[in-house]
């Protein structure tokens, strides 16, 4: 059943996600496996509801959420699974993406607290869903026996809203709406990966201008995203005036995203075919300019900190190797020496004439690492955003062009501040039978377990920001 998909990732191309659709006349698995230049989707006929099936897993260690997943959606067991603990819906009926028809459900665990470590001394501390502060509802399942953290489990159904269901029946033309709120702190991305399945559906290519106003968006949401960990970070060593001055700048970068479109999260912007409007550039250049210039010298001082980066440095890390297995994305893989970028690796809109810099190696895996990869990818946003406004100065075209209307079915990606985003789109009509996105944040929550090997509970905040997902990315 999985012999193509092993047979792929043997031969060096990376496992990027597995999902369910449910038909009539049974339950259709697709993998989703990356290549050099592409995202090939890989059938699999896993039976009728609720027949069990070969589990991916045991072979391939990076299935291991998106078979839960399954689990949860359709009832559907995955046999030689080592851990089918409820992940997305525990105990809930929710429509089956696909058909329309009630799921199984998945029965919650039986107990509370469920222990993977025993021992004298042993407790857990379920930290969440609710927390104090602006956070979103998970829960995380600690096991200590005090101060070390040797298991630690994750609970985001608590924030489940049916997403892939709400999306059929829509016209192709409005799912653009939806996927904006799918994750809101990476709206652009998610409408950008959503249309690039559209558009490679229908054959549509966007005109030059709107390619540019799409970068343009996209590296503007890049930056806030980014100033944001930064933010969680300060706050967490307690650096009141660091958090302050970072916060201040992703606000000045929110302002300037409103300004140039009416919504501080870039919604309304990407539209399939193009973009909503060209916007209005004037002064751009400058405010852009004066904001680097602001980032960069705060960014310094916080890195000559050393209490700050004695916190970072060591903490949360995460292996080369474990990221390799799992196909680690964004700023994560980055920190443990995976370099995957879909702006570059399978360039998009503007990205191939505008082209990437290098990117710089790194391989310690720790937090520390992973906020050098944001420093980076912030300065050559920064450059990418010159780049972008000085073409946009002479480009000339519309806005958008029509898209037609045709069925079938697409994948799109884009590269979101978290990592790759892909979005799989199914057409009957006009209309959408079937939208599966598939958010960075999802896929690298997963390795949440596996970076608190040596570290203790006040490392926890630092380690989790660092990773900087979004949990409506994972429950959706």
């Amino acid at each position: 059943m999985w012999e193509k998909v092993l047979a792929k990732i043997a031969a060096g191309e990376r496992f990027a996600g597995l999902h369910g659709t449910a038909h009539a006349d049974g339950l259709v698995l697709t993998a989703h496996v990356v290549t050099d230049d592409d995202v090939e989707m890989i059938d699999a006929d896993a039976g009728t509801p609720p027949d069990a099936y070969p589990a991916l897993t045991p072979a391939l260690r990076a299935a291991f959420w998106y078979e839960r997943e399954i689990h949860d959606l359709f009832g559907v067991v995955p046999e030689g699974h080592p851990w089918l603990d409820p992940l997305l819906l525990p105990g809930a009926l929710l429509p089956r993406p696909g058909d329309g028809t009630m799921p199984a459900g998945s029965d919650p665990d039986e107990h509370a607290v469920p222990r993977h470590v025993t021992g004298p001394g042993l407790f857990t501390i379920p930290h969440g869903p609710v927390r104090s502060g602006v956070f979103e509802s998970v829960e995380y399942l600690v096991e200590t026996p005090g101060e070390d953290i040797p298991h630690l489990s994750v609970r985001p159904f608590y924030k489940h809203r049916g997403i892939e269901k709400r999306f059929e029946g829509m016209p192709a033309g409005d799912g653009v709406l939806l996927a904006e709120r799918v994750e809101g702190v990476a709206s652009v991305a998610h409408a950008l990966a959503y249309c690039h399945a559209i558009e490679r559906l229908t054959g549509c290519t966007p005109p030059w201008p709107a390619r540019l106003v799409r970068v343009l968006h996209a590296e503007l949401e890049r930056v806030a995203n980014h100033l944001d960990v930064a933010v969680k970070l300060c706050d967490a060593a307690g650096l009141a005036v660091a958090t302050a001055r970072f916060a201040w700048h992703k606000e000045r970068v929110l302002r300037l995203v409103g300004r140039l479109c009416g919504s501080r999260f870039g919604r309304g912007v990407v539209i399939p075919g193009g973009v909503g409007r060209l916007p209005d550039g004037t002064g751009l250049l400058a405010e852009v300019g004066t904001l680097e210039k602001d980032v960069a010298r705060d960014a310094r001082l916080l890195m000559d900190t050393s209490s700050f980066l004695d916190r970072l440095r060591g903490t949360g890390p995460l292996t080369p190797e474990r990221a390799r297995e799992h196909g680690a994305l964004g700023p994560v893989g980055k920190a443990s020496g995976l370099i995957d970028d879909a702006r570059a690796n399978r360039p998009y809109d503007a990205y191939e004439a505008l082209g990437m810099g290098p990117a710089a190696r790194h391989d310690h895996g720790d937090a520390l690492a992973r906020l050098q990869v944001r420093w980076e990818e912030i300065t050559e946003s920064f450059r990418l955003l010159r780049q972008v406004i000085d073409e946009l100065s002479d480009a000339r075209g519309p806005a958008s062009v029509p898209v037609p209307e045709i069925d079938g079915r697409a994948v799109g990606w884009a590269e979101a501040p978290q990592g790759e985003v892909l979005y799989e789109v199914c057409l009957a009509g006009g209309v959408i039978t079937r939208c599966r996105p598939r958010s960075a944040s999802f896929h690298n929550l997963a390795l949440f377990h596996d970076v608190f090997a040596g570290d203790i509970l006040t490392d926890f905040p630092f380690i989790e920001a660092s990773f900087g997902l979004s949990i409506a990315g994972v429950a959706r």
